[in-house]
């Protein structure tokens, strides 16, 4: 990744539990100040079969945890013989936040993925957590909130929680000015982690 791509903040985020998964979604956009700096930047990322982390913030920073968070849930599997929960993955992610406030990853993280059930957390740059049913992050969350708040429900089918995060970001999308270029949109349940092609998202959004 050039320098310039490593400072440019990531945006919008979102994510909500359903019945059968979590679903994390996210724009592509990148900027600098008030330049667009990238319009394909990935903001969801698989750590494991079932664990999915969420970023906005300095891409360079977020992707850094990244690399930490897919060696460390290697090194579990290997120490341990399975799968880190959820609880165990946003506890270190808190961990090393804290450790480096001040000083260390410029990002807001969302935690989504499913052991028993699904599971969603969200994680301050400082390591402060909390366990959520729903949530939004970045630049245009008051957009995204403002649909999630009147439309969320629990026990939300999965058609209908991807049908409601695509109309969250969508919302940022037209209304914050650093938002944009299209979403992301990820399922995780007990099957595993699935990323939704484009043509799955516009249907969603018609």
């Amino acid at each position: 990744m050039n320098e310039g791509l490593s400072a440019a903040k990531g945006t919008t985020t979102v994510g909500l539990i359903c019945k059968d998964g979590v679903i994390l979604a996210a724009d592509r956009r990148a900027t600098m100040g008030n330049m667009i700096t990238s319009k394909e930047v990935t903001k969801i990322f698989q750590i494991d079969d079932h664990l999915a982390i969420a970023g906005a913030g300095l891409v360079g920073d977020i992707l850094s945890m990244v690399r930490l968070l897919r060696a460390e849930a290697r090194l579990y599997r290997a120490r341990v013989g399975r799968e880190m929960s959820v609880k165990v993955l946003t506890t270190l992610m808190a961990n090393v936040l804290h450790g480096g406030r001040g000083y260390g990853y410029f990002a807001w993280f969302l935690v989504g993925g499913y052991d028993t059930e699904p599971r969603l957390y969200s994680i301050d740059a400082a390591g402060g957590v909390t366990e959520e049913k729903y949530v939004a992050a970045g630049s245009g969350m008051e957009f995204a909130l403002a649909i999630l708040e009147n439309e969320f429900s629990e026990g939300l089918s999965l058609e209908d929680g991807m049908r409601l995060a695509a109309k969250a970001v969508n919302a940022a999308i037209k209304r914050d000015v650093y938002t944009g270029e299209g979403i992301t949109l990820v399922v995780v349940t007990k099957e595993g982690y699935r990323e939704l092609g484009d043509d799955e998202i516009k249907t969603l959004l018609e």
